[in-house]
């Protein structure tokens, strides 16, 4: 053992939490043995459990607590999650996110606090909370930045390409596991946000195509008005079938094994790519140079700030990646 310990603090969301993942390879590489400690949300917990090298996952539930600042139950899980940080010594605690909220959370724990500096963290406050501010340009694509940070605090290797370092749990569910036993496509058609959502004739016109290349298309919803909307786009499909809403485990385990995945710009997609999936990313308001989809296997990044790609630009990166997908498995 190195005998180091580090803690990321990367609470939310999804897509961010994703992006923090390659972080953690890079110590893990520089410090063999080290342990390495995680700041989330409690809704996202089970992404940095994928991490061989995470040693343990602290969650926290900002999102609710704010719902009931004053409740006793509130006030008792804030008070664990700072027993559970204080009880280590950390050689260096390393936030991420660059918010108040999170600056004020890494105080929480024991050790020197690393974080961007007030011209580069989201929040430029935050900084005044670390011990240690960082300048890392903000046109950098995040997980440029997060990989960054960790060189600045602990002399990682960021010359080689992001490593995420997940590996989705088994399926457990048994008719995702059905549904699945024959090669499909996923259609990640929400967001939460109306500016990152796709036109419905878009998502049929891919769906068709991917149909008639011989794959089912297996999409998700995360909510009763999610799944309503997804049902009514699946109506229009030559066959598109909506699961039933289950973990984010189960949904990996899905992303992991699909020819393809299609999705806007949303935690999911970029969960899959992270998992190797080939991917291609749809950005309808938000600049794919910052937060383009990145992964092992072949990924695509259409579209940008109010400049969602049409059907026929979508349906050709999917042939492509398809074919690039076939190549690699021909290949001895």
């Amino acid at each position: 053992m190195s005998g180091e310990r580090f803690l990321i603090v990367k609470t939310s969301s999804m897509g961010d939490v994703v992006h923090a993942a390659p972080l953690a390879t890079d110590l893990a590489r520089r410090f063999p043995g080290a342990a390495i400690d995680w700041l989330v949300e409690e809704s996202f917990a089970a992404i940095p459990r994928m991490h061989a090298a995470v040693d343990r996952v602290v969650t926290v539930a900002v999102r609710r607590w704010r719902g009931a600042p004053f409740a006793a139950a509130t006030w008792r899980a804030i008070r664990d999650a700072k027993a559970q940080l204080r009880a280590e010594r950390y050689s260096a605690i390393l936030d991420c996110q660059g918010l108040l909220k999170s600056a004020w959370m890494a105080r929480w724990a024991h050790g020197p606090r690393w974080g961007y500096d007030r011209a580069s963290a989201r929040e430029p406050l935050a900084a005044l909370l670390y011990t240690n501010p960082v300048r890392v340009a903000r046109d950098r694509h995040a997980i440029d930045r997060n990989r960054a940070l960790g060189r600045a605090a602990c002399g990682t290797d960021v010359s080689a390409p992001p490593a995420f370092g997940l590996t989705p749990p088994w399926l457990a569910d048994p008719v995702l596991d059905e549904a699945t036993s024959v090669p499909y496509a996923v259609l990640l058609t929400n967001a939460s946000r109306a500016s990152k959502r796709w036109p419905d004739d878009r998502w049929r016109a891919v769906e068709r195509e991917l149909h008639r290349r011989g794959l089912r298309s297996v999409m998700f919803a995360g909510s009763a008005r999610e799944e309503h909307e997804t049902r009514a786009r699946a109506a229009g499909m030559a066959a598109g079938w909506v699961a039933p809403r289950v973990g984010i485990d189960d949904v990996a385990a899905v992303l992991a094994r699909a020819r393809i995945v299609v999705g806007l710009d949303t935690g999911l997609s970029h969960l899959a790519a992270a998992l190797g999936a080939p991917t291609i990313g749809i950005f309808c308001d938000y600049d794919p140079r910052l937060v383009g989809i990145t992964g092992a296997a072949p990924c695509a990044s259409l579209g940008g700030v109010d400049a969602a790609p049409a059907a026929a630009a979508v349906i050709a990166a999917a042939a492509d990646l398809l074919a690039a997908g076939a190549a690699a498995g021909a290949a001895p």
